[in-house]
């Protein structure tokens, strides 16, 4: 088999890969945590067996979803954080961003994240919790670096970088669960008072010197 060959084989791959990930979506937008390995087959116009061959098991579909979705929503963030604004403007604004990617996408974020409701007859054995873990850290890393290459944190910059990008993906993640389901303020007043709770000592912060700024 020559290169070219394997490579158009590759191609074709990741094609009907993407493919199955864009039926999986739906399900999982129309099932939320009930999604099941048999729904989305079906979606797919497969038998379960070909899904297990692209994906393993519900896990390794479960992987796949969430780095597309965790990818998008940090390149989101991202942008966010690199809009040209004050620093208090920029911080709200990564907040709603990422409250307002929950809010457009409720089901998918429980597929995601609420391990209780992932089980089904179909499916049991599924822990969700052995991969929202890994996503969560994913995302406090990412926040992490960002802080680290902006904010003028003295010597032990990069270890209290790592420190705020945590707590803070935690908090979003805490505060934006709760707000989903109970619903209990508009998203602008979540967003305020998350970052009056953060506007401490990250206000008082100095940019690095020829930095990008934060």
């Amino acid at each position: 088999m020559d290169t070219t060959q394997r490579t158009d084989q590759e191609r074709s791959a990741d094609r009907r890969r993407r493919e199955l990930l864009e039926a999986a979506d739906r399900v999982v937008l129309r099932d939320g945590p009930g999604a099941s390995m048999n729904a989305i087959a079906a979606e797919a116009g497969i038998t379960k067996p070909i899904l297990y061959r692209h994906f393993g098991d519900k896990g390794g579909l479960y992987a796949a979803l969430a780095k597309r979705h965790t990818d998008a929503l940090l390149e989101a963030l991202r942008a966010a954080l690199d809009a040209p604004a004050e620093r208090r403007e920029r911080v709200e604004n990564t907040l709603d961003t990422y409250l307002a990617a929950i809010e457009a996408r409720p089901q998918v974020y429980r597929f995601l994240m609420h391990p209780s409701e992932a089980g089904t007859p179909n499916d049991q054995g599924f822990d969700v919790g052995l991969h929202s873990v890994p996503l969560l850290r994913r995302m406090g890393e990412e926040l992490a670096e960002v802080i680290e290459e902006r904010v003028d944190l003295g010597p032990a910059g990069q270890q209290l970088a790592r420190v705020w990008g945590h707590g803070i993906v935690g908090m979003m993640h805490a505060a934006g669960d709760w707000w989903l389901g109970e619903r209990p303020c508009s998203r602008a007043e979540l967003v305020r008072g998350l970052a009056d709770l953060l506007w401490g000592r990250l206000a008082a912060a100095g940019d690095k010197v020829g930095g990008p700024g934060f």
